[in-house]
């Protein structure tokens, strides 16, 4: 792949290259319209019978008929994409094998960017409360109100409430609603990067006044914020922040969980006094193109958002913030496979930003890098004000004297009845949805499995159906066995989130119980309500999956009890150990935020198991040296690279014969020193249907294996139905 340097304009007639967002793995020549263009520009070219946007991305080739070269049909009224953004899309595209065009899809995701500035009807709260309030007028009013700022048309506010334009027309008409004329696209609140923030410890100052003075130097670097759960770390980073506000230059935090940008929103406003942009999978279309033209004019200085917000078209990127590093979510793994997370520090360095890592429990490889002294470390002591950690107790089920189909503990138990005579919360954590894992027939045996994929069903009381976790599948819950059809002998096994919560309402039938799950189909609306009342005390007992474990604080929660500790140890992940120790020490985190002090009980089988004694003891630093020392022996990352290969097809017998020839004539890898190991059957060897088969690569950590790879790829023509994913650093191996 080739990048102009500089942007540079070529005259009317001179040949441009062209990369489109559509599905061609090259870049294609036109002519420079009437009065020229430059590099980066974004355009509209003729494309067969139909007009598609591309990025101007440098001179042509020009390397056949010219008399066939058609022109560009215009230029469009967008600011041109950056030399430095054009350059960290194409190092991505490098590092990870993707094609350019998926990165362009990627950098474009937002709808109507050919449309020319235009007005548009626009509704906001109104300062009249309809004398008759119906439930429509109610959650049309509710939608207004919970998002403070947003821009909605009468279709999307419609759709959000739930109810017909006409509702909004009548609220129109009573002013309690209001209807105003507006450009489609207007620049954010301006944020104060001066106004007083929270006072903060001296552990937090000192914090703060370090990342503000990195920020400060306007150069590239990486620090790694750590500090335990309710340090105070997100008030830490946001001095960072208003540093890089104070010097002109915009900020961008990365969350991993949609759940939290609500709370964080908040937060920010009251630091900065006024809300930031979004962008994430709960904001309207009509936000996430004002987001996206509103960034890459320079009219929003903080972006809050998911890990694509990173391929924003940031004009003057001055740090970026991931919050909970550690976190999976920032990895994706479809369409383009990368890590938020490193693909982060990778843009920074190519436009001089800072980085900032933020977690309680940092992945093992920024752990590493800051202790090798490739990142800066900054570490907060303790919890912010009067709170105190947590104590760390382990129940040794072999002791316990369980009742059959149940899983919390009598101690357990004797320990949630504690905390309900004294008015304080307590929260059970699993980390399985739905009701049961497992559906068996007690007659003959049979799992029901989905009918695509090599995935058991799992049950979902609260959806009242079976589903698959792989495909999205949906089947009834039979009365009969599918195998053997015996009646009445089909049974649930094994616990899920809502099968705990049943267990919880018969054992504690006067708590009010409170679930939060994934799996709950709630609005980011809905969920902020749900986190808002049970901080303020309406529930009792929380019951939760990963979901809880995400920066949410619960000011009355002084107990928490992880159900099943040994779930996340099982099974052969390089990052078990890594993850079990991350997630058990989040979830325990969430104990004694406020004056009280908390415990955290760890039901396990194996109270002596390394990983639950770290956790126990509280030897994180012992831990990530022990994990460290591990992974350098085997050579895995962070001490070597892995490269994850899954062809898949319907065909198994031909997706096994790609795999094995892929295996047999990996010459290319060989020389530069890696390692070919399989073909083997997926850990899930079917998935819709499709069959799929592993290779894994792995080479010495200096290793530049990407060209070998994309070699090796290209030496094989895969037969039509036969798809190759290529994943470089995989974090999961399923």
């Amino acid at each position: 792949m080739t990048l102009s340097g500089d942007p540079s304009h070529f005259e009317a007639g001179s040949l441009v290259s062209v990369l489109t967002d559509q599905p061609l793995d090259r870049f294609l020549d036109y002519k420079a319209p009437a009065g020229g263009v430059y590099a980066g520009a974004f355009v509209e070219v003729p494309l067969g019978p139909r007009k598609v946007i591309g990025v101007i991305w440098g001179r042509g080739q020009g390397n056949y008929d010219l008399a066939k070269i058609r022109a560009v049909s215009r230029v469009l009224d967008l600011p041109p994409m950056r030399a430095e953004m054009r350059q960290f899309l194409t190092r991505v595209a490098d590092y990870t094998l993707t094609p350019m065009n998926a990165m362009l899809r990627l950098a474009t995701r937002a709808p109507g960017l050919a449309d020319p500035p235009s007005m548009r009807k626009v509704y906001a709260l109104g300062d009249v409360t309809p004398t008759r309030e119906t439930a429509a007028r109610t959650r049309v009013l509710d939608v207004l109100r919970a998002h403070n700022g947003q821009h909605f048309t009468k279709k999307e506010l419609a759709d959000f409430a739930g109810v017909s334009g006409s509702v909004v027309d009548g609220l129109v008409k009573l002013d309690a609603v209001l209807e105003v004329e507006t450009p489609r696209d207007v620049a954010y609140p301006k944020l104060d990067p001066l106004m007083a923030g929270l006072e903060l410890s001296d552990s937090q100052q000192a914090g703060g006044e370090t990342l503000r003075a990195t920020v400060a130097k306007q150069e590239y670097s990486t620090t790694l914020l750590k500090g335990v759960t309710g340090s105070g770390k997100t008030e830490v980073y946001l001095e960072a922040v208003a540093e890089c506000l104070a010097q002109g230059r915009q900020a961008l935090v990365l969350l991993p969980e949609i759940a939290l940008t609500v709370a964080f929103l908040d937060r920010v406003e009251q630091r900065f006094g006024a809300r930031p942009a979004e962008w994430h999978s709960g904001v309207t279309m009509t936000e996430r193109r004002r987001c996206w033209r509103m960034v890459g004019e320079g009219k929003a200085q903080l972006v809050v958002g998911a890990r694509s917000a990173l391929y924003l078209p940031f004009q003057n990127l001055g740090l970026i913030v991931v919050d909970e590093e550690h976190d999976t979510s920032y990895k994706q793994e479809e369409g383009v496979f990368y890590s938020a997370r490193d693909m982060a520090v990778m843009r920074a360095s190519l436009v001089g930003a800072s980085v900032v890592l933020a977690s309680a429990t940092p992945a093992l490889e920024t752990w590493v890098n800051a202790a090798s002294g490739k990142y800066a470390r900054v570490d907060l002591e303790g919890r912010y004000g009067a709170a105190e950690l947590p104590d760390m107790k382990a129940i040794d089920l072999r002791a316990q004297d369980m009742e059959a189909q149940s899983w919390i503990s009598p101690t357990l138990v004797h320990e949630v009845e504690k905390r309900l005579k004294k008015g304080e919360q307590s929260l059970l954590f699993i980390n399985r949805r739905g009701y049961a894992p497992v559906t068996v027939c007690r007659a003959c045996g049979y799992q029901v499995g989905c009918d695509d994929c090599d995935a058991r069903m799992v049950e979902h009381r609260f959806h009242g159906q079976l589903i698959c976790h792989q495909c999205g599948e949906t089947k009834p819950v039979p009365t009969a066995c599918p195998n053997c059809d015996v009646e009445g002998r089909m049974a649930a096994v094994g616990p899920g989130v809502e099968r705990l919560e049943e267990e919880a309402i018969r054992r504690f039938p006067d708590a009010r119980i409170a679930v939060l799950s994934s799996d709950m189909a709630m609005t980011a609306r809905v969920l902020k309500e749900r986190i808002h009342a049970i901080a303020n005390g309406e529930a009792d007992i929380i019951i939760g999956t990963q979901m809880v474990a995400k920066g949410h604080n619960f000011p009355l929660l002084t107990c928490v009890g992880v159900i099943d500790a040994d779930l996340g140890l099982q099974g052969g992940d390089l990052r078990a150990a890594e993850r079990t120790f991350q997630l058990i020490r989040q979830v325990a985190g969430r104990a004694g935020r406020a004056q009280k002090r908390g415990v955290a009980y760890i039901q396990t089988h194996q109270p002596d198991h390394p990983v639950i004694q770290a956790i126990l003891q509280g030897e994180e630093e012992e831990f990530w040296q022990a994990e460290a020392d591990q992974r350098r022996m085997a050579g895995v990352p962070p001490y070597g690279r892995l490269a994850g290969i899954v062809l898949s097809g319907p065909d198994l017998k031909v997706v096994f014969d790609v795999a094995s020839y892929l295996s047999r004539n990996a010459q290319g890898l060989q020389k530069i020193g890696a390692e070919v190991f399989g073909p083997a059957p997926a850990p899930i060897a079917r998935v819709r249907g499709r069959h799929r088969v592993r290779l894994l690569v792995k080479a010495e950590k200096a290793t530049h294996f990407q060209p070998a790879l994309a070699a090796w790829r290209n030496s094989v023509k895969l037969p039509r139905d036969v798809r190759m994913q290529i994943d470089i650093d995989p974090q999961s191996f399923y």
